[in-house]
């Protein structure tokens, strides 16, 4: 009786573990792949990621080009009220807003 009772559970226990060392051998193929693919995402720059950053570094250009404009439309009230340090720096941070919108990124 215990003679096949252990019969029965070394069959059972083939059958079951079948699955488990078909996963295990799965896991163990396939691993090489999936480190390749994942270094590869990791080291690539996608054409949308690319398109993110070019419209962020606009977004921050154009705020700059904003500020500085704020700053020369002020600069100029206080030159026409007679300040002629007001005018030159008017005159510089419009040579600023020059400089911004042509660099190129």
């Amino acid at each position: 009786m215990v003679r096949n009772m252990r019969l029965v559970l070394a069959v059972m226990s083939t059958f079951l573990l079948q699955g488990c060392v078909t996963s295990l051998v799965k896991n163990v193929v396939t691993a090489p792949v999936k480190i390749v693919s994942k270094t590869a995402d990791v080291l690539t720059t996608s054409q949308s990621e690319s398109d993110e950053k070019r419209g962020r570094q606009m977004r921050h250009r154009e705020e700059n080009i904003g500020e500085l404009a704020r700053r020369r439309e002020k600069a100029r009230e206080r030159c026409a009220d007679g300040d002629k340090d007001a005018c030159k720096k008017a005159a510089d941070i419009s040579e600023q807003i020059a400089d911004e919108r042509d660099r190129s990124y």
